[in-house]
């Protein structure tokens, strides 16, 4: 992911002025980096290793996924349906 998207992501999401850490932010920069490794894996099916750092990242996502479901319902919908993760 380059630099500039990053930047672009963070300010989209970020919920003030400097916010790099709520948790919008962080899944958004982490299914920007899930979607670029699925794409590496349609060529390099066979790159074990990356895999495995795709699926600590799913599971990172996931975790932080369900926090905001447990705290605030609304701002889960809102990411969800903004980023297009859930069906």
């Amino acid at each position: 992911m380059t630099p500039e998207r990053k930047t672009e992501l963070i300010q989209q999401f970020a919920k003030h002025e400097g916010d790099t850490g709520s948790p919008e932010v962080q899944i958004a920069v982490l299914t920007e980096r899930i979607k670029e490794l699925t794409e590496h894996f349609r060529t390099h099916h066979k790159d074990h290793a990356s895999r495995r750092g795709l699926l600590m990242m799913v599971s990172r996502r996931r975790g932080l996924l369900d926090y905001l479901k447990r705290v605030e319902y609304g701002r889960y919908k809102t990411i969800i349906g903004a980023l297009g993760i859930r069906k």
